[in-house]
């Protein structure tokens, strides 16, 4: 078109703004009713998603060392996910769960114990050792089923409230159940799986949305390696120290100490108590071998996380922590694995995305 003056002017392009309303409509519309659907498989996707990335490198060892046969790689991996992870996990729930609404009876075990007077150097303790020792005093003169009763209140209390936030068995055997058949799938479709991903990062943010994905895959197996595979060590050594020595409600201290070390929390918290439970009781030499469990369930951990971590990514332990204790609040057990993958992924692509600004 020529304006006055013989000046060229462009077309304008005409802007169909029903068209364009009525396709984003439509496409929110869609996006809500996938989501509505696949709501109670989620948890479950996400999960089995979680767990496939970490043992993808290893599933590929597998396969290759049972000739290339897939069908019998996916069965091996999925028995020794359900085996390694989910069985312990949905042992120890039900033992809490079990005992969440008995632990009367628990505690009960332990009031025969005697209980020494407080250490010296309990009362030099600045601001809070004088009434520390009035307190430690005042406890040991009750009477055992004084203790008892002053002491399982608070205990119950915390166990139902972990029960309340685990959420009923039930739920959670079906969801290990849809994880396991979910993870079993992908395991079975890897490549297809993994080549759609990386497609779609690359058609949404071009090269660098496929560097993301990757270093997302990355930071998923270095969490899962990490938390999964140390809390299972320090758990399995201080469960063996329980069960040697004899201390009652050792099933019920071991499943604590697993949901302990998954948070990030350390064994010790279970496992000191029955130390002194066990010296105590008179049984010295049990004693030693509990301290003996205790420290080495105590310490092994500076040793295989680190190292298991940074087989996927270099990840902050804080940022760990938050994860596990923000997803166990915000999506339940489950959370322990989602919150910590969630906030690990973001923080590699944030320094990701910074690093290549500066540079």
């Amino acid at each position: 078109m020529l304006r006055a003056g013989g000046v060229l002017e462009q077309p304008r392009l005409r802007v169909d703004l029903a068209h364009t309303t009525l396709s984003v409509l439509c496409l929110a519309l869609l996006a809500l009713a996938s989501y509505w659907i696949l709501r109670p498989f989620l948890t479950a996707i996400l999960w089995a998603t979680i767990v496939s990335v970490a043992v993808w490198p290893l599933f590929l060892r597998l396969e290759a060392a049972l000739w290339h046969r897939r069908g019998l790689a996916v069965t091996t991996m999925t028995a020794a996910i359900l085996l390694v992870v989910f069985v312990p996990v949905t042992l120890a729930l039900v033992t809490i769960v079990r005992n969440a609404h008995h632990v009367t009876a628990q505690v009960e075990a332990f009031q025969s114990a005697p209980l020494p007077s407080p250490p010296a150097w309990l009362g030099d303790v600045p601001v809070a050792g004088s009434r520390a020792v009035d307190e430690w005093t005042r406890f040991a003169a009750l009477e055992p089923g004084q203790r008892t009763a002053l002491v399982a209140p608070y205990v119950q209390t915390g166990l139902q409230w972990f029960v309340g936030t685990a959420g009923s068995i039930g739920s959670m055997l079906v969801q290990f159940l849809l994880t396991a058949i979910i993870s079993a799938i992908l395991l079975a479709n890897g490549e297809t799986a993994r080549d759609g991903l990386l497609r779609f990062a690359r058609r949404l943010a071009g090269g660098p949305g496929q560097d993301a994905a990757l270093l997302a895959g990355n930071a998923i197996r270095g969490v899962v390696l990490g938390i999964a595979g140390t809390a299972l060590v320090q758990t399995a050594i201080g469960a063996t120290g329980l069960f040697l020595a004899g201390v009652p409600a050792a099933g019920l201290i071991s499943a604590v100490m697993l949901f302990l070390c998954l948070a990030q929390l350390g064994p010790l918290p279970a496992l000191v108590p029955a130390v002194v439970w066990t010296y105590w009781a008179g049984h010295g030499g049990w004693g030693t071998v509990l301290l003996v469990c205790t420290v080495v369930a105590g310490t092994v951990d500076n040793i295989v996380r680190p190292m298991l971590i940074r087989r996927g990514a270099n990840l902050p332990l804080v940022l760990i922590f938050a994860g596990v204790l923000g997803g166990l609040f915000a999506f339940g057990i489950v959370g322990l694995f989602i919150g910590p993958v969630v906030l690990s992924v973001t923080h590699a692509l944030l320094s990701r995305w910074i690093a290549a600004d500066n540079a």
